[in-house]
């Protein structure tokens, strides 16, 4: 019996830690479903056609992967993939305590969902989407935590808004190396 699994998130943008987490998913699973949200009211700075193209770029040499967009509710996604299993990334305790709410919420709305955690990699361990785009905003480096056309990408859409990336500088007036 194949089994399927839904790793759902607005992924604004998507990280390697976010890349992390799918490629080990896709290890335990015959078939993953990447659900993008189309969630507005996160403001996110990427439309989620973009977000959709992202992931799509990140995954494109694995088998068995789905990236799609979604609206609503996760668990009603779900069931029209018909798959009962959810990924969740875990970063720290106050990711698990929000996780744990929400994975308890979405068995309450369908007793037939289950909820696997996937403990983040050490490597990738302290990345976040909002942190990323922050760092980028103050006009740091953000090459480490997302794949190249990403990073290009978030930079052109903070230059494009008016907001060009704040020079960092030391305590004496040079920008570091």
């Amino acid at each position: 019996m194949k089994k399927a699994a839904i790793y759902p998130g607005t992924f604004d943008p998507v990280t390697f830690g976010h890349i992390d987490i799918i490629n080990r998913a896709l290890e335990i699973f015959d078939r993953l479903y990447v659900a993008v949200a189309n969630n507005t009211s996160k403001a996110p700075i990427f439309s989620t056609d973009e977000r959709v193209e992202f992931i799509r770029r990140a995954t494109q040499n694995k088998k068995n992967i789905i990236v799609e967009a979604f609206d609503g509710l996760v668990v009603k996604y779900a069931t029209a993939k018909r798959t009962n299993v959810m990924i969740r990334g875990i970063r720290a305790t106050s990711d698990f305590d929000y996780e744990f709410q929400m994975a308890l919420t979405n068995r309450k709305l369908d007793e037939s969902i289950q909820t696997v955690f996937l403990i983040s990699s050490e490597r990738h361990f302290y990345l976040s989407s909002t942190l990323i785009r922050e760092i980028a905003r103050l006009g740091g480096r953000i090459k480490d935590f997302v794949p190249p056309y990403v990073e290009q990408k978030l930079i052109e859409r903070i230059e494009s808004s008016g907001c060009s990336p704040v020079p960092i500088r030391s305590s004496r007036g040079r920008r570091p190396e």
